[in-house]
């Protein structure tokens, strides 16, 4: 059964970092991009990134170029975020979910999703 376990949310003040996990299980990462939404109160869910399934092709949203990492580590079936320079705009739900092979930027085109995990950037 494929499975995915986020963790790593928190409070955080604005220009703090957090990093959040990805652990999938029931699937290989190698046959699976993987990409993380965000969904703050009253708000739509929006992409935030993007990994393929090779690992080579990774993708951004405008607001979060440069300040955000995604990264995966194939042997641990986890995938990373990196979060610099957090800003209280940042404040949202955050959601992994997984695809297969290519990433795309609408949140319909994944099948399995993670349970999500807070985080909040205030001081």
């Amino acid at each position: 059964q494929l499975q995915l376990v986020e963790s790593g949310g928190g409070l955080v003040p604005p220009g703090g970092s957090l990093r959040l996990s990805c652990v999938a299980s029931g699937f290989t990462l190698n046959t699976y991009a993987i990409a993380w939404f965000r969904q703050a109160p009253g708000k739509e869910r929006e992409g935030v990134s993007c990994i393929s399934y090779s690992g080579y092709s990774t993708y951004y949203a405008d607001s979060v170029k440069g300040r955000f990492t995604i990264s995966r580590d194939t042997s641990k079936k986890t995938v990373y975020l990196q979060m610099n320079s957090l800003k209280p705009d940042d404040t949202a739900v955050y959601y992994c979910a997984a695809r297969a092979y290519l990433c795309s930027p609408h949140q319909d085109n994944y099948g399995y999703w993670g349970q999500g995990t807070q985080v909040t950037v205030s001081s």
